[in-house]
């Protein structure tokens, strides 16, 4: 059985002390992790449905793919909480394997990481209160306050969405998403801008509360996992990259979406280059 541990907001300080094991100075990310029994993956607990607590435990898509891949594996799991501003210079700083996230794959991001094969729709769009009649679709944003997560690919396509069409919209950023929901519930914000899979899902679980603004406006991208590009974690993700196909190609993958998201999609097995 795949075991779970979360060590929340932590720095993890001891990447190194592993050199003292004999033998793994030589060794890869892969070899490292099973050597130590232990895949140690950073995500945030606030961007539901991949990861977010639900009566003090850990639950989301990501909880329970990373079951798969331990179990493939034969690795205990252990996530690791911390702001997403802070996540991926943590993973450049080798303090853990992988990321979770996910991320949104961008062609800046592929530049500077490997990304998993995909694991879901990252297009971006619009949540809105459901008592808003003056948002019915996104260019009415015009003129309005507009919240966002900093840091994030869906900040960016929102900022190029504005720009594209001069749009006199005011963005208002936030540590996470729970936060900016809250602000948009509140009524300081007039929409969200959040991949279509979050926010559709936190209208399903807020009926009445919030609704999704449709079309999207974003760009065709794709959620994945993160890890450093370089050939220390190369093993590593290929094998991650195993379990996933495998559950695409067995439906393992789009039960776990329909459970979460209320829907499946259908995901390239790859993304060599991005589409923004």
């Amino acid at each position: 059985m795949t075991e779970f541990t979360v060590t929340r907001r932590a720095a993890v300080l001891g990447a190194a002390a592993g050199l003292a094991i004999p033998g793994l100075a030589r060794a890869n990310a892969l070899e490292k992790a099973r050597q130590a029994g232990e895949l140690v993956v950073a995500t945030e607990l606030h961007f539901a449905p991949f990861d977010f607590t639900q009566g003090g435990n850990q639950v989301g898509l990501n909880t329970e793919l990373f079951a798969e891949v331990g179990k493939a594996l034969n690795l205990r799991v252990r996530f690791i909480d911390l702001p997403w501003p802070s996540v991926l210079p943590g993973l450049e700083a080798a303090r853990y394997d992988l990321v979770a996230g996910p991320a949104t794959i961008t062609r800046a991001r592929q530049e500077r990481y490997r990304f998993s094969a995909p694991i879901a729709d990252a297009t971006v769009a619009l949540l809105k209160r459901a008592n808003d009649n003056s948002l019915a679709k996104p260019e009415d944003i015009n003129g309005k306050t507009v919240g966002c997560a900093q840091a994030t690919a869906q900040l960016a396509q929102l900022q190029a969405y504005i720009q594209r069409n001069n749009f006199n919209t005011q963005i208002r950023e936030y540590q996470s998403f729970s936060e900016a929901y809250a602000d948009l519930a509140a009524g300081r914000v007039v929409a969200v801008a959040n991949s279509l899979p979050n926010i559709a899902y936190t209208a399903q679980q807020r009926r009445g509360v919030f609704s999704v603004v449709r079309p999207p406006f974003g760009a065709p991208v794709y959620f994945g996992y993160i890890c450093r590009k370089d050939a220390d974690s190369a093993p590593l993700m290929d094998a991650v990259d195993g379990v996933i196909d495998a559950m695409r190609g067995d439906g393992r993958l789009a039960a776990l979406q329909t459970k979460w998201f209320g829907e499946s999609f259908t995901v390239p097995a790859r993304v060599t280059e991005a589409s923004v």
